[in-house]
C-alpha cells in the first residue's frame, strides 16, 4: 500500500481539492493525463484514482466515459466539489494592483463580472494550479491568477478575493476508482450503481432495454449514450441508477436489461455523496 491517491493536474488543482476533502489522511500524487492517472493505479504507485466525470456548468468531461470501461479499476465512492475561485497575487499585492490575471479557459468566463468590474484583463493558461506556480516562479508585479485557495497555499500566494465566480452553483463530480471493488453497503443517503452497456441491433433495443427500471421502480439519474471503436453504429452507454443490485428491484430491472444488451458492465457500486441531494 502505498497511502497515495492519483489525480490529474498540477498540485493545487481542483482535482487535488477533491483528494483532500475526500481522502486527507493520503499524499495526492499529481499526473499530466487521465491515462496517466489510471496507469498510476495499474503499476502500484497509488493506491486509489480521482478522475473528474461531469460538471455542473460544462457537462461531461471529455474522454473519461471511454477510459473508465477499460481501466481495470472499479468505482467505489463519489465526491462533489464547489469551483470555488479566488484571486490571487504576489505576497504584499493589494487586490488594486491587479490589472491582469491568468487562469484555465473554463475559468476564466465564471468570473467574467468580477474581472469587468475592476477592468481586470484576463489571460488563458494551460492550467490555473500551473499559473500560480509560474506566477510565484516569475513574480510578475501587477499579475494574479484564478485558482483555488489550496493553490495559494501551496505556492505562496496571498488570496485578494475569495469566491468570485459569477454563479454560485458551479459542482465537478468526482470518482474515487480502486482496483478492487468495495460493493458493501455503507453510508446514509443510499447507493449508487453504474454501468455501460451497448443494446442489441435490434428495433426499439433501448427503449425496452430502459422498460425494465421503469417497471420496477428504479430511479435512473443518467443516461448518456457515446461511440465506440470509431463507428458511427456502436454506441456504448453509461448510467447511473439509485440502489444496489442486489436490492430485488435492481436485480430485476439488470436481469431485463439482459435481455436487450450485446454487452453490460458494472463499473461499480458505492454510496450517494450526501452533496448530490
Amino acid at each position: 500500500m502505498t497511502n497515495r491517491i492519483a489525480f490529474q493536474g498540477e498540485p493545487g488543482a481542483y482535482s487535488h481539492e477533491a483528494c483532500v476533502n475526500a481522502r486527507p489522511g493520503m499524499e495526492a500524487l499529481p499526473c499530466a493525463t487521465f491515462e496517466e492517472v489510471i496507469d498510476a493505479v495499474a503499476d502500484g504507485r497509488a493506491d486509489l484514482a480521482m478522475l473528474p466525470v461531469e460538471n455542473s456548468t460544462y457537462g461531461r468531461v471529455a474522454d473519461i466515459h471511454r477510459l473508465l470501461p477499460e481501466s481495470g479499476l472499479h468505482i467505489i465512492d463519489e465526491a462533489f466539489v464547489r469551483v470555488r475561485i479566488a484571486l490571487m497575487g504576489l505576497p504584499g499585492t493589494a487586490l488594486a494592483d491587479i490589472n491582469h490575471v491568468r487562469a484555465h479557459l473554463v475559468l476564466l468566463p465564471q468570473a467574467r463580472n468580477f474581472l469587468r468590474a475592476r477592468a481586470i484583463t484576463a489571460e488563458a493558461a494551460a492550467d490555473s494550479a500551473g499559473a500560480a506556480a509560474e506566477l510565484a516562479e516569475h513574480k510578475t508585479p501587477g499579475h494574479g491568477v484564478l485558482a483555488s485557495e489550496l493553490a495559494a497555499r501551496i505556492y505562496g500566494l496571498d488570496v485578494l478575493a475569495r469566491d468570485i465566480e459569477d454563479h454560485g452553483h458551479n459542482t465537478t463530480r468526482f470518482l474515487i476508482m480502486s482496483p478492487t471493488p468495495d460493493t458493501s453497503r455503507r453510508g446514509d443517503q443510499g447507493m449508487i450503481t453504474t454501468f455501460v452497456f451497448q443494446v442489441r441491433n435490434i428495433p426499439a433495443a433501448l427503449y425496452k432495454a430502459m422498460g425494465g427500471f421503469a417497471t420496477n421502480g428504479v430511479n435512473m439519474t443518467k443516461l448518456e449514450s457515446y461511440m465506440v471503436g470509431g463507428s458511427f453504429t456502436a454506441t456504448q452507454f453509461y448510467a447511473d441508477i439509485e440502489g444496489h443490485p442486489e436490492d430485488p428491484n435492481v436485480r430485476l430491472a439488470l436481469d431485463e436489461l439482459r435481455y436487450f444488451t450485446a454487452s453490460r458492465k458494472i463499473l461499480g457500486t458505492y454510496p450517494a455523496d450526501p452533496a448530490r441531494l
